[in-house]
């Protein structure tokens, strides 16, 4: 086991910041350091944690203040989803049905 130190990736940060999401970091998963108990090397056969829930299934969602800052839960406020189809291999971006007239006049 190593002991714990900071993570190259993202400086001791556990993220970054894109407008007004933080995004953690995909190295040391947020956690802002990597060894010790965080090595992935020290699970032996077990499995990797699960990841984080979907992101209209946050717990975000239940903080009024938050919910009403970041506005729609499909597209976080950008106006815009993309789609990778992996099957297709093609990446595909729509407007979202929150920025479409017809949403906004209901």
């Amino acid at each position: 086991m190593t002991d714990p130190i900071i993570c190259p990736e993202c400086g001791g940060d556990g993220g970054q910041r894109v407008g007004r999401l933080r995004l953690a970091c995909r190295f040391c998963g947020g956690l802002g350091r990597v060894g010790g108990e965080h090595e992935p090397a020290e699970r032996g056969g077990q499995e990797p944690p699960a990841g984080p829930p979907a992101v209209w299934e946050h717990r975000i969602w239940t903080d009024p203040v938050a919910a009403a800052a970041l506005g729609c839960r499909r597209c976080l406020g950008a106006g815009t989803i993309t789609h990778l189809d992996r099957a297709t291999r093609t990446l595909t971006t729509a407007p979202c049905e929150c920025r479409t007239p017809d949403s906004r006049s209901a």
